[in-house]
């Protein structure tokens, strides 16, 4: 029930967000205070004020998913309502051909390795 009342039901999202997808926050640290003192931080979820905060460092969907115990599909829908709002920025991935990027999944391997 709590994944539904939080997209309102919503399954579909309008940015490409793939797991390996990079998002980060627009906002300067110095415009962040908003966020914890009135304004726009009053007038959202919680959940979405979290993901605007994990994202001060470029985060990928995946990796904001695991941190926030939230799944995947939910995490989509939120990004974009938040890219939509301009609080954050979604990066492209690459596949612009519809395949992998080699040297990505060069670097996924790679890190795969080191654990």
């Amino acid at each position: 029930m709590r994944p539904y009342s939080l997209t309102g039901g919503r399954t579909r999202y309008g940015h490409v967000l793939l797991v390996e997808t990079f998002v980060a926050a627009l906002e300067a640290p110095e415009e962040r205070r908003e966020l914890t003192s009135g304004g726009w931080g009053d007038r959202v979820m919680p959940e979405m004020r979290a993901i605007v905060e994990l994202c001060r460092r470029m985060r990928s969907v995946a990796e904001i998913s695991a941190l926030l115990k939230m799944p995947l599909g939910v995490v989509r829908v939120l990004l974009s309502d938040l890219a939509d709002q301009g609080k954050i920025r979604v990066y492209g991935t690459g596949h612009g051909s519809g395949r992998p990027d080699r040297a990505l999944l060069e670097r996924v391997l790679s890190g795969l390795h080191r654990l």
